[in-house]
């Protein structure tokens, strides 16, 4: 389908609708290319396994074996005890029996059939969650800094991220009619959408909520980052805003690039609404429909410049935006383990390798979660946060942990800790070359060479996705791997932990199992030049680039 063809099934939708009521009904295991367009709005993405697709090619089959992704929106990443306790069951009872946790807070169910999928996404509702917006060209789920602090801060970030959301989530009374079984289906009414229009955006819109020192959100990646500022007694000031950013690229097109956001206002707290929803607008006015490589808010300001977009987003809103105000240096922590929460309870941070639950680790949450009714959250580094826990209960949650043979945070390595993965092969079919399942590989040949080096305590941030789009943010990492073709990769250096600049192309066309011999000399040249503490990103970026490349 063209681009343009986008644009027009959008504006003929009738409110997301489409052809998706009639074709949900169908026989039929998919859905085709209009519907498929419209159901990511839906929070849904069509599949097909593309290991079961190479098993019937070499058999001499057409057919493919079609699934479905269903991704779910959970603003700050926060996921009621009720509602995880449902996707965990959903995940056995329609799907492939693991939940992923996304980079951005929401979870993801694989495998699950068309046939099914009403009854997916009705019972996400039913148990407090939805799916709506969790996909397509709309403000997707707003991350917020994960930590279940009870300082003024992470409250500030927390509140706005579920305000934001709750802006920005679209009428479609579509959603409610075809998933949850409401009375007029095949209503021809568009409802009014003031922000959206009746095409939405021109291409995905992502926004995240920081607090000030910590970064985990990555929040110069997204379009819009807001970070709450409080003063001494707690009282919340305002809002930072930066604007800009985003790393979605394409192979081979210049034109296209990984961007880091401008810091770009300071707004007073009760305004904060308002900036958004006119930054949202003028992205939707001004915005590129007719090249969706070029659509994203990215691109619009580095054609016209932040001067521009600064003007056009104060006429908007109807008042004038204050001076960016500084902050305090920024960092990426994680809290693994048990940690204090600051008003009586605690929290306990579960590592989880590429955000894969499944198996033991997926029984060991669900009788937590049973047991102790936690809520939970997922974080943008694809870990779970188990939430809530009175002091007298953690030992519960240490013997549930044991019982399962789940060992803590120092049974891992320090590059483990910090490793992302996009899903990439089988499912997603935008992957040219794996990611998830040769991830763990990688790490371990990069953890031995680093033991050889006495370099084992050290932290290196490691990111890798099967394509370029970004997913798992690898243009930040100080180690970025990204898929070019089937076991073909381009290698990223020098980005940092704190996520605050992009990385460079070091190496092309290396092999999955060559990446840690390809670094080898250069962790080497780390160990006997780097100056005292200085991280490996840091070195790379320090050391001439030309001399690191021979």
């Amino acid at each position: 389908m063209s681009k343009l063809d986008l644009e027009s099934v959008k504006a003929n939708s009738r409110g997301l609708r489409g052809p998706i009521p009639d074709e949900l009904q169908q026989p039929a295991d998919h859905f085709g290319d209009e519907a498929i367009s419209l159901l990511k709005f839906h929070g849904v993405y069509q599949q097909d396994n593309r290991d079961a697709r190479k098993t019937a090619r070499e058999r001499g089959l057409a057919e493919r074996d079609f699934s479905f992704m269903v991704r779910t929106k959970n603003p700050g990443g926060f996921l009621p005890a009720p509602f995880y306790l449902a996707v965990d069951r959903l995940a056995d009872a329609f799907g492939n029996g693991t939940i992923r946790l996304t980079t951005r807070g929401g979870l993801q169910l694989h495998g699950v059939r068309k046939s099914n999928l009403r009854d997916v996404i009705a019972q996400i509702n039913a148990h407090l969650g939805s799916t709506l917006g969790a996909c397509g060209d709309i403000n997707r789920n707003v991350m917020a800094a994960p930590f279940p602090f009870a300082s003024a801060p992470y409250v500030a970030a927390r509140t706005a991220a579920r305000e934001i959301a709750e802006l920005l989530t679209p009428h479609a009374t579509a959603y409610y009619e075809i998933w949850q079984d409401g009375e007029v289906v095949h209503s021809t009414e568009t409802p009014d959408e003031p922000i959206y229009g009746s095409v939405f955006l021109p291409r995905k819109f992502k926004i995240a909520v920081a607090v000030p020192g910590d970064n985990s959100v990555d929040v110069y990646t997204n379009d819009l980052g807001v970070v709450p500022l409080v003063d001494a007694a707690g009282t919340l000031l305002g809002f930072d805003l930066t604007v800009g950013g985003g790393l979605g690229m394409t192979h081979g097109k210049t034109a296209t690039y990984p961007r880091l956001a401008d810091e770009f206002a300071f707004v007073p707290a009760a305004r904060l609404l308002d900036a958004v929803r006119a930054i949202v607008i003028v992205q939707r006015d001004h915005g590129d429909r007719t090249n969706r490589r070029h659509a994203r808010l990215k691109y619009l300001i580095a054609d016209h410049g932040l001067a521009w977009f600064r003007e056009r987003v104060e006429a908007q809103a109807g008042f004038a935006l204050e001076r960016w105000r500084p902050l305090p240096r920024w960092e990426s922590p994680q809290f693994l383990g048990w940690n204090a929460a600051g008003d009586g309870s605690w929290f306990y941070g579960v590592s989880i390798a590429s955000g894969r639950v499944g198996g033991v680790l997926k029984r060991a949450l669900r009788d937590i979660v049973t047991e102790l009714g936690c809520d939970l959250i997922a974080t943008p580094d694809q870990n779970l946060l188990l939430t809530g826990v009175a002091g007298d209960a953690k030992v519960r949650v240490d013997a549930i942990l044991a019982r399962h043979a789940i060992a803590g945070p120092e049974a891992l390595s320090a590059r483990e800790k910090v490793a992302l993965a996009c899903p990439a092969l089988p499912t997603c079919g935008l992957a040219l070359a794996e990611s998830e399942r040769v991830l763990p590989a990688i790490v371990a040949r990069i953890d031995a060479v680093l033991a050889r080096l006495n370099l084992a305590a050290d932290p290196i941030t490691i990111r890798m996705t099967g394509c370029p789009n970004g997913c798992a943010r690898p243009y930040m990492g100080e180690i970025g791997i990204v898929g070019v073709s089937a076991d073909r990769y381009t290698l990223y250096l020098g980005g940092n932990a704190a996520s605050t600049r992009l990385n460079r192309v070091y190496r092309e066309g290396v092999r999955a199992a060559e990446v840690a011999d390809v670094l080898t000399p250069l962790f080497a040249r780390w160990a006997s030049e780097r100056t005292m503490g200085e991280a490996f990103g840091d070195f790379c970026l320090r050391t001439a680039w030309e001399r690191i490349a021979s």
